[in-house]
């Protein structure tokens, strides 16, 4: 199979269209048996409960082409189990986890021309949502629904090497207490537009959420978890009912524990000790890890011993160990990659 001839290495990340995406419609109680199609448009009616309401909840994974050459997807039963966890909080139906894992196969083999070559840095960012689709007036669940999974190539998040970045301390809340801030649904990336629109304006890359009851333990990212390096090579990850339940965090922790032999603590975090850590960064699909070099609280800085300068080494560790795992240089525990065959 012969590969699109892209420029890999500076697609960036955004969408291209891709053959095929897959489409599954539920309608009087159950989902049909959906397949793939190349058609890349939607028609809905003005009314659409997604429209009106944001009944949407996604997910987001990649492909990539592995060292001996295969192509592979990473865990893509726990984007499932996370996807019926979303569906629930909406009132929307679950799309069966096989069904889900199967779905994301078929999209991947269909668009292998576009999985990028191995060593390219690039990857096949792959998105499965649902949305609400029948016409819904009232304020209710929708009663009809469509799953779709498109793919599209994406470039290397980072183009020439992994440096440091500055976040500030939010003014916004990323989520309320005990509503929807640990699902993945739409909702709760429009409101993190504004805060990270004004975070550019300002200069700096991200914000820092802390946690909407009392403002004094750290939270997320608008689109990535934190994890904090001590300086006595601890691993320690924010607990919280609101956050995102990241994947990418859950993977690093085991190969904090399982592969490099660290000590992990998943616990509150309270933004008074973000000084003493050693290490900061944040996890996520797209980028693994970001380090961080500066977080600016209101003007005062807290500076990490790692610097401005690259990851710091534990880190490097954490991202180098887990993407050797992802492309295949080192052995995968059972059943975090699947073989698109």
């Amino acid at each position: 199979m012969e590969k699109k001839n892209l420029d890999w290495a500076n697609i960036g990340f955004g969408y291209h269209q891709t053959d095929w995406r897959y489409v599954s419609n539920y309608k009087d109680g159950a989902w049909d048996e959906g397949g793939l199609t190349q058609d890349a448009n939607i028609v809905l009616n003005e009314c659409a409960g997604v429209l009106q309401y944001a009944q949407t909840v996604f997910e987001g994974l990649k492909a990539y082409t592995t060292e001996d050459g295969r192509i592979v997807t990473f865990r893509p039963d726990l984007n499932a189990e996370r996807m019926e966890a979303s569906a629930k909080r909406l009132e929307m139906p679950v799309f069966p986890k096989d069904r889900f894992v199967e779905a994301v196969a078929q999209v991947v083999k269909a668009n292998a021309a576009y999985v990028p070559p191995y060593g390219s840095g690039a990857t096949l960012y792959i998105r499965p949502y649902m949305f609400g689709s029948n016409p819904v007036i009232g304020v209710k669940p929708a009663t009809e629904y469509q799953f779709r999974v498109f793919a599209t190539p994406v470039g290397p998040y980072f183009k020439e090497g992994a440096k440091p970045i500055v976040i500030k301390v939010s003014d916004f809340d990323r989520a309320a207490p005990h509503g929807t801030g640990h699902i993945k649904a739409g909702l709760n990336y429009a409101m993190s537009l504004h805060a990270i629109v004004t975070a550019h304006a300002e200069g700096f890359e991200e914000n820092m959420y802390l946690d909407p009851a009392t403002r004094t333990k750290v939270e997320e990212t608008g689109g990535a978890n934190f994890i904090f390096i001590t300086k006595d090579n601890k691993l320690v990850t924010p607990k919280s009912d609101s956050i995102l339940p990241s994947i990418t965090r859950r993977s690093i922790v085991y190969v904090a524990k399982e592969y490099l032999g660290m000590e992990v603590e998943e616990r509150e975090v309270y933004f008074d000790e973000v000084k003493d850590f050693a290490e900061c960064g944040l996890c996520g699909t797209a980028a693994v890890i970001s380090p961080v070099g500066k977080i600016n609280d209101h003007g005062k800085e807290i500076c990490f011993p790692s610097g401005m300068e690259a990851m710091g080494p534990i880190t490097q560790k954490l991202y180098d160990t887990l993407t050797g795992i992802q492309m295949g240089h080192i052995k995968a525990p059972e059943g975090w990659i699947k073989v698109i065959e």
